[in-house]
């Protein structure tokens, strides 16, 4: 089988994790090229052991390799600002872009919640590494019962993050945010993250809140079991990810003060449904408490081969028709 020819743009913490997990774990990908701008990291140094091809020269390299025109699918994990710039030059030449920043210039993608929904676009944009982690939650629970406000904590090691990670904490969560709404399906959301210093560093946690109509107890356990079963569905390409403990429902009066969440909610008796979630990551990279890298690259990858998948049927990417 021939193998779909990929590149990485970001030769951090995450770009390195992703090019490992496509050398030890597709089997319809080949990466062909890691790129940096620094020529003493860590992740260039291990693709040129591997035999990959790397540059330091940023995108300019990337262009310049020889191969360049074999390469279809382009993983950019650099920061948002710039993947403004690396698509400014990428995709009037046809190349495909899976951005992993929260830069999101293009439409939001979440495979267990919207994996073929925007396979015709020519960059998909992974939200974030919370956003990977909680959406399909909200999204569950949405399609029980409609999601008033939903609110989610990432909590990751703070030894996790790097310096990516780190400049893009405001843009985490605006995107999170926004795609709390317009994928999982919540009125309004919000998103926050908390870089935690412990150490040892602590394994990822992730808070997901949600507040509904009141429910009984038939739409209680439809709102569980569509958990539940979300949980296996993103477990599915994430296996450290699961629930901490069973799925909690606390009811709350008219008289509850609820407007400060959504306030274009009327008064009313609701619940809140509660979720608390753990991500482990698979440790291709980094230790296993870094599950918010795994996450992220384990995602892009689904992408990825859906993309490739949808290639090999019509023998054409998406950047190719519209390049």
């Amino acid at each position: 089988m021939t193998k779909t020819k990929v590149a990485i743009i970001g030769s951090g913490n995450i770009g390195t994790d992703l090019m490992i997990k496509v050398m030890r774990l597709s089997e319809t990908l080949e990466v062909a090229a890691l790129v940096g701008i620094d020529p003493n990291s860590d992740g260039l140094a291990r693709a040129g052991r591997f035999g990959i091809a790397t540059t330091s020269d940023g995108v300019d390299g990337l262009i310049a390799l020889d191969d360049f025109d074999d390469i279809r699918i382009v993983f950019d994990a650099t920061s948002a600002k710039a993947h403004l710039a690396n698509a400014a030059r990428l995709t009037p030449l046809g190349k495909q872009l899976i951005d992993l920043t929260p830069a999101a210039i293009g439409p939001y993608t979440v495979p267990a919640v919207n994996l073929d929904a925007h396979l015709d676009a020519v960059n998909v944009n992974m939200v974030t590494c919370g956003g990977q982690a909680t959406i399909p939650i909200v999204a569950a629970i949405a399609r029980v019962t409609p999601v008033h406000y939903a609110e989610i904590v990432a909590s990751i090691a703070s030894k996790s993050a790097g310096p990516g990670t780190r400049a893009n904490i405001d843009e985490f969560t605006e995107t999170t945010r926004a795609a709390i709404e317009q994928i999982g399906g919540a009125a309004r959301g919000k998103a926050i993250i908390v870089l935690n210093p412990a150490d040892p560093p602590l394994i990822m946690r992730d808070t997901v809140l949600c507040l509904t109509d009141r429910l009984d107890e038939p739409a209680r356990d439809a709102v569980a079991k569509s958990i539940e079963q979300m949980v296996g569905d993103v477990a599915a390409y994430v296996p450290g990810y699961r629930l901490k403990q069973a799925v909690q429902f606390h009811d709350l009066d008219a008289a509850d003060t609820t407007h400060t969440l959504n306030p274009d909610l009327e008064p009313a008796d609701r619940t809140q449904v509660s979720v608390f979630l753990e991500v482990e990551g698979a440790a291709h990279y980094l230790p296993a408490y870094a599950g918010n890298l795994d996450i992220m690259t384990s995602a892009a990858l689904q992408v990825a081969e859906r993309l490739a998948a949808q290639a090999a049927g019509s023998g054409a990417l998406p950047a190719e028709a519209h390049s």
